[in-house]
């Protein structure tokens, strides 16, 4: 079970934003200021972090700079009325993962969450193992009995998703979401160009296939 901390300082928008995200299964912490989610996060551990920009005592941009500095790698998810593009590229320089722009739509919320969380369990698995083939997300690679692979960072992302859940089905467009994510400009015809460079690539291994599912998208079997 995750565990959520939503910083605001406005509590109307707090508690609409936990009363969503509970509705989830995610247990839920709440703060109306940085300081306090930092006292919170002292005593708590917190799968990822809900956090406004503008905010008493400390605000959204301190709280994210002073928790990179501190080693702290949770997904932190910016909810901010400030909108331009500068605001958001000092969020992501100071180590947030994703931006949103009030007025919010909950239900955007809760799969931006999802897919941050996501992204933050494969993250922390680090490597799959199957038989002689190793897949390491340090240095994206992917090492057999004979060769080390040096993949691009978004043909790495993909085989490791696919893999780490094994016969599972994923469509275009979540693998969109979550490799590429949500707001990029490309479209799904890149998740197919990418398979087929990874099919190239692995086709002469027994140890793994990435299977094209009619119309929905694409799973990997795993044969070990």
């Amino acid at each position: 079970m995750f565990h959520i901390l939503v910083v605001e300082d406005n509590a109307n928008i707090r508690k609409l934003m936990a009363a969503r995200l509970e509705q989830e299964g995610y247990v839920i912490y709440q703060a109306d200021h940085g300081r306090k989610a930092l006292e919170i996060l002292d005593i708590q551990h917190i799968d990822l972090i809900i956090c406004d920009i503008m905010m008493p005592q400390m605000d959204g941009y301190e709280l994210t700079q002073s928790l990179r500095e501190a080693d702290y790698t949770a997904p932190i998810l910016m909810v901010t009325a400030k909108e331009s593009f500068e605001d958001k590229k000092k969020g992501f320089q100071l180590g947030s993962d994703d931006y949103m722009v009030k007025p919010i739509n909950l239900n955007e919320l809760v799969l931006r969450v999802a897919a941050l969380l996501r992204r933050a369990r494969i993250s922390t698995e680090r490597k799959i193992t199957m038989g002689d083939i190793v897949l390491d997300y340090d240095t994206l690679t992917v090492t057999t009995k004979d060769t080390v692979h040096e993949l691009p960072k978004k043909e790495f992302y993909l085989l490791f998703k696919l893999l780490s859940y094994p016969k599972q089905i994923f469509t275009r467009q979540h693998l969109l979401d979550e490799i590429w994510g949500m707001d990029t400009d490309v479209d799904e015809r890149t998740v197919d160009s990418h398979i087929k460079k990874l099919r190239k690539k692995f086709e002469y291994l027994e140890e793994f296939k990435i299977m094209t599912i009619r119309g929905l998208g694409y799973k990997a079997e795993k044969k070990i």
